[in-house]
């Protein structure tokens, strides 16, 4: 006992006596509700933390030197130099530091920070302690990922160790430095009797994975937990083992995020690495999200509403990252902030209704596709620019631009108008489109069009119809297509369903999912 507290005091000496009464870390750790669905989905509650630092500890969860997975070594050396500067900034704090990379103990054996942990445990320890902590079904559903696989990401898969004898961690990653009073160990009787001895109530716990070892060695968050300890997750400071071709098929980062919101939903909250640094919180290079602008002003079918939901619920958690650009309510034709949304955008979705862009935003809309950037139009996108009579001469006047030609020249289509308000309109694949990865998913037997039926056709020569639609009495009409504009070929899907009653199938939103999917050449998600 008196061997902890003395090494507890070191960090406050090396800081200064001021650090005896150092003030409070201030966290900012955000959490999620648990509903009967997708914790991502749920809404996001974020409170202030208070915690004592003296009464703080970083738990480092397995950041070795090698995995037997190529992808999962360069990402730990990746996040490594930005978790020391955390863990220097912690100690400056007064924070305990304790470093656990399991099955590594042989090379620290002569370390005094190992010693301290083994000094320390030489209390009883409850039974089980040192047990995995296996998905607890009483507290928390199966995890968002596939992850049966061994989750490693690389192209092709990495050999996985047959055993312990294979294992290719040898120590921590060098880059984490060891601190004179940190304390090194891999057990879970070791780590609760340290915390408990030096008085801790609070954990911070960091490294990888966050789909297994984070959650389930015996000094990581389930058992911290259960514990009774005041746990917090840095998210921005954690990786998954996750195969992006497995469910749910979104990016390896992307099944992180889905992990994090399970914790924050089911363990504890999580917090970043700028409660420590400030800054932004770390980000891996590759960790690019897709930019997806929706450029919304409509006045008659509302999807002001249902596209931000639809891109909340289907987009966001799959990483992409969407970016509303709306028109100013109070100023028709008025879209802040598109031209410089669309300068590193890298997907736009249309759902306008004859209207005028200021000179520069038009620009920028010809620019992104121009550049072989790809476009997705929603129902009235075929008359998205394309004001008339008076409205146009007004628009004119002020000096904005108009494109009526746009259905013909990007979208390939041939708006004649649309047929009354009324009957259902009945929906068939396309010849040949049957296995067209647009409908990959959808049950045309249980989807239909609920607005007006557009006349469309026929489309241009090198558009390829995906979805024809009927009503009694009329032409069968073109009601979704794909083709590709201009010299850089840019991808161009669009579809004239949109009617908010659409928006509540899911055979309509898988469409929409797999057309914008298909839009920026990502993989569309099988059936199911």
């Amino acid at each position: 006992m008196k061997t902890v507290l003395l090494y507890r005091l070191l960090p406050l000496l090396a800081a200064g006596w001021s650090a005896l009464a150092a003030p409070d870390l201030v966290l900012k750790a955000r959490s999620r509700a648990a509903t009967n669905g997708p914790p991502v989905l749920a809404p996001v509650m974020e409170r202030e933390l208070r915690w004592d630092p003296r009464r703080t500890a970083i738990v480092i969860c397995d950041m070795w030197d090698k995995h037997w997975c190529r992808g999962a070594t360069e990402r730990v050396a990746e996040m490594a130099p930005r978790m020391n500067a955390v863990l220097q900034a912690a100690r400056a704090r007064g924070v305990l530091v304790i470093h656990a990379p399991s099955e590594t103990m042989a090379f620290y054996k002569d370390h005094p920070q190992r010693r301290r942990a083994q000094v320390a445990a030489s209390a009883a320890a409850p039974a089980g302690v040192n047990n995995w902590r296996a998905l607890n079904r009483e507290q928390e559903p199966p995890l968002p990922i596939d992850d049966s696989d061994g989750g490693c990401d690389d192209l092709p898969p990495c050999r996985q160790p047959q055993g312990p004898t294979e294992y290719p961690w040898r120590r921590q990653i060098a880059t984490l430095e060891i601190g004179d009073a940190d304390v090194i160990s891999d057990r879970g009787d070791e780590i609760r009797a340290v915390l408990q001895q030096a008085g801790i109530e609070n954990v911070i716990v960091m490294g990888v994975h966050a789909n297994m070892c984070v959650l389930g060695r015996p000094f990581a968050i389930r058992a911290l937990v259960g514990a009774g300890l005041n746990v917090v997750l840095m998210r921005d400071l954690t990786d998954t083992m996750y195969n992006s071709r497995r469910r749910p098929y979104v990016s390896h980062f992307a099944g992180t995020d889905l992990i994090v919101a399970h914790i924050e939903a089911y363990w504890c909250p999580s917090i970043t690495s700028a409660d420590f640094l400030g800054g932004e919180p770390f980000r891996f290079a590759a960790d690019r999200r897709p930019k997806v602008v929706f450029l919304i002003g409509e006045d008659e079918y509302r999807t002001a509403e249902t596209l931000p939901r639809f891109a909340a619920e289907e987009l966001a958690w799959r990483g992409l990252r969407p970016v509303i650009v709306a028109e100013n309510p109070a100023a028709k034709h008025q879209f802040p902030g598109l031209a410089e949304a669309l300068d590193a955008a890298d997907l736009l979705v249309v759902s306008t209704r004859r209207r005028a862009l200021p000179a520069a935003a038009m620009a920028a809309v010809r620019a992104h596709l121009e550049a072989g950037k790809p476009l997705v139009g929603l129902r009235t996108a075929s008359h998205a620019f394309a004001p008339r009579d008076a409205e146009r001469e007004r628009a004119l006047a002020r000096g904005l631009a108009d494109w009526p030609a746009f259905d013909a020249e990007v979208l390939g289509g041939n708006y004649r108008g649309h047929h009354g308000a009324g009957p259902v309109t009945q929906l068939r694949a396309a010849p040949g489109a049957v296995q067209h990865p647009l409908l990959t998913g959808v049950d045309l037997s249980q989807v239909t069009g609920r607005g007006s039926l557009y006349r469309s056709g026929p489309i241009a020569a090198d558009a390829a119809a995906v979805l024809i639609g009927e009503i009694p009495g009329q032409p069968a009409e073109p009601v979704a297509w794909t083709r590709r504009f201009g010299p850089r070929q840019a991808r161009v899907f669009y579809t004239s369903l949109g009617h908010p009653d659409d928006f509540a199938q899911a055979g309509f939103r898988r469409l929409l999912l797999n057309g914008i999917l298909w839009a920026l050449a990502l993989p569309v998600p099988p059936a199911g």
